[in-house]
């Protein structure tokens, strides 16, 4: 039994974070119950019916399910339209096939949270050399940094008057970086006051690991082009694959238009039998999230306690994404707190858990995924570059119950050190 492993002193403490965190799961269960009912409303509003679960192959014509599951996702995301489909592999596909559809030979875009998540530098081309990054297309980079986890809005909006911009996008999760993530509030002002100035740039927020976490989402705030990963919020850990790109109609058209062809757009592509999965996905959602960002909580509370450096979010801080990271110090106690997470996961708990080479990243990573689906991050999980200060990134949690589990291994693990 995982009980009579955990370090005593670990157990006592578990104990004492149920009562000192009961004010913050209550206030984490009202956001749940309200995107709950976002959810359910959005169901019955589009009727779903259990023949929209059927399995439609070849060219997928005639999909009405389909069609359903992307007007709930439509008005999850506060947005017009959406595209959700199994052919979209990762976030990161979904960025890229967003940032092409929507970007053409001498465009310019521009991060708005300095230098983006690892995955995206060689797809944008400030680092390798693929002929299908988009420098090698010819669209033109720049990035405004941000100032002590805040936007640079005095730069953003001087350089935005400057009409030659197509797009901007902000990553609102921090990504590997040791900056806060970013919340709505903070995103929605800056919205405004872009808007103020330029009203044709596409305002692109990259969503992924925020969705359902605050009351509000993405589109409801104005933003225009929304994209995020099927195996992390919205898949509810029922998804296997799949990713979305949601969004104002016209912007939605085009990048379906990228992921098919023009005169196809959104009328074709087989569901692989996945409506069932995807369907059922966003609908447990909210309380899969709900279980993710408790679990975070505790793991922050733990680790405060138990004299850890860095570890951010605070528990009682508030949260826009399901992301914590704790500063570890040292490749070795960052390894073992790893090989912690993954000999308490449901799958390939035996597996050992050592630094290597991951493709898409520029440095050697440390991964623990003893998922059900390869690469979920709604399930707990926790990876993180192997260079200094070492920082771990924990994400996941299909319930409460089992995080706190594997959190508690992982610290016992660590202690033994």
């Amino acid at each position: 039994m995982i009980r009579n492993e955990i370090d005593r002193e670990v157990w006592d403490l578990s104990l004492q974070a149920e009562e000192d965190l009961k004010d913050v799961y209550q206030e984490l269960d009202r956001i749940c119950m309200v995107n709950s009912d976002k959810v359910l409303s959005a169901f019955l509003e589009n009727k779903v019916s259990y023949s929209d679960f059927a399995d439609i192959n070849g060219y997928g014509n005639y999909d009405p399910g389909r069609d359903k599951l992307e007007k709930i996702f439509s008005a999850v995301l506060g947005t017009e339209d959406a595209l959700v489909r199994p052919h979209i592999m990762s976030g990161t596909n979904a960025l890229y096939l967003a940032f092409s559809a929507l970007l053409k030979y001498g465009d310019t875009m521009i991060s708005l949270t300095g230098t983006p998540y690892d995955s995206l530098q060689e797809m944008i081309g400030l680092i390798g050399d693929s002929t299908q990054s988009l420098k090698a297309y010819g669209v033109k980079y720049e990035q405004i940094d941000l100032i002590d986890n805040e936007f640079d809005e005095e730069k953003i909006v001087e350089r935005l008057k400057k009409r030659d911009v197509k797009l901007v996008e902000i990553q609102r999760s921090r990504g590997y970086s040791h900056r806060l993530s970013l919340t709505l509030d903070k995103i929605g002002h800056l919205i405004e006051r872009i808007r103020e100035v330029n009203e044709e740039v596409i305002i692109m927020i990259d969503n992924c690991y925020g969705e359902l976490v605050e009351e509000k989402e993405a589109g409801d705030i104005g933003a225009d082009v929304v994209v995020g990963s099927l195996m992390k919020n919205l898949g509810g850990g029922v998804a296997s694959t799949g990713g979305y790109v949601a969004g104002k109609k016209k912007y939605v058209d085009m990048v379906a238009d990228r992921l098919t062809s023009p005169g196809i757009g959104k009328e074709q592509g087989a569901n692989f039998n996945q409506n069932n999965a995807f369907f059922k996905g966003i609908f447990m959602a909210p309380k899969a999230v709900n279980s993710a960002l408790k679990t975070a909580v505790f793991a922050a509370y733990m680790m405060e306690k138990l004299g850890y450096k860095n570890v951010s979010p605070r528990y009682d801080e508030k949260r826009t994404d399901i992301i914590q990271t704790v500063e570890l110090g040292d490749e070795d106690s960052l390894v073992k707190f790893t090989q912690g997470i993954q000999e308490s996961s449901p799958i390939d708990s035996f597996v050992r858990v050592l630094p290597a080479p991951m493709p898409g990243y520029p440095f050697e990573e440390v991964m623990a995924a003893g998922s059900f689906t390869q690469g979920s991050t709604i399930e707990l999980s926790a990876d993180a570059p192997v260079i200094p200060p070492y920082t771990l990134y924990m994400q996941g949690g299909l319930t409460y119950e089992y995080g706190k589990l594997g959190i508690m291994a992982a610290l016992t693990k660590a202690r033994k050190k």
